[in-house]
């Protein structure tokens, strides 16, 4: 089984990534790395690079490859980063940010995933990732500011909390829009201490940004 999922992961990473346009380096071996199917319950193992969303605990999903790939490209992340995940779920996506950056701070509004994450980021020895249990929308002002903040849940717009929050020349990845059904995935890269540069990348489709600054306290 283990050699099995390892062809599969290679497999993912050439046909999933590499094919559909990933090309850096740091995340195609970041992705060979780190095993997706030590995220999944044993039931879903067999699945782990399948190119889909699965189903995790708490009524949540662990994120396609190929998005994981494509949001932390957009990020244009650098070995030396500080970098806020928001929507830690499984630890998958954390886990593969460890591989490229120092630090890694993510932020999950289940306890629940937030604990079992932690203890599988531990237990495959991510010791530069650090797991809290909040509100994500608000960020995380006591470990800011941050070189890249990525958001796997979609808000009405970026929550003002991480853009003060971003270091100058930081980036944003997140998808936002007027409703679930319509969403964009965007950079905003921060030019300065008062100016801030939007681009729009992908037409995509994300869980809600629950929040204080995102959706406020609506089924998730």
């Amino acid at each position: 089984m283990h050699d099995d999922l390892a062809a599969s992961r290679e497999t993912m990473v050439e046909r999933q990534l590499i094919a559909r346009g990933i090309a850096e380096p740091c995340i195609l071996n970041a992705m060979r790395r780190v095993p997706r199917e030590a995220f999944l319950s044993p039931d879903l193992r067999a699945w782990a690079y399948a190119d889909a969303a699965l189903p995790i605990e708490a009524g949540q999903t662990i994120t396609q490859p190929f998005m994981v790939a494509r949001m932390l490209q957009a990020a244009r992340l650098k070995p030396e980063d500080r970098v806020l995940e928001i929507g830690t779920g499984s630890g998958y996506a954390a886990a593969v940010l460890a591989e490229m950056v120092a630090r890694v701070d993510t932020v999950e509004r289940h306890p629940q995933l937030a604990e079992s994450a932690m203890d599988r980021l531990r237990a495959l020895g991510y010791d530069n990732v650090n797991v809290h249990t909040a509100d994500g929308t608000l960020g995380l002002p006591a470990r800011a500011p941050f070189d890249a903040i990525v958001a796997t849940a979609s808000g009405p717009g970026v929550p003002p909390a991480w853009s003060a929050q971003l270091e100058i020349g930081g980036r944003i990845v997140m998808p936002v829009g007027p409703d679930p059904d319509h969403q964009r995935l965007i950079r905003l890269t921060r030019d300065s201490s008062t100016t801030y540069h939007e681009e729009m990348l992908d037409l995509v489709r994300f869980v809600p940004l629950i929040g204080a600054q995102g959706w406020g306290d609506m089924a998730r």
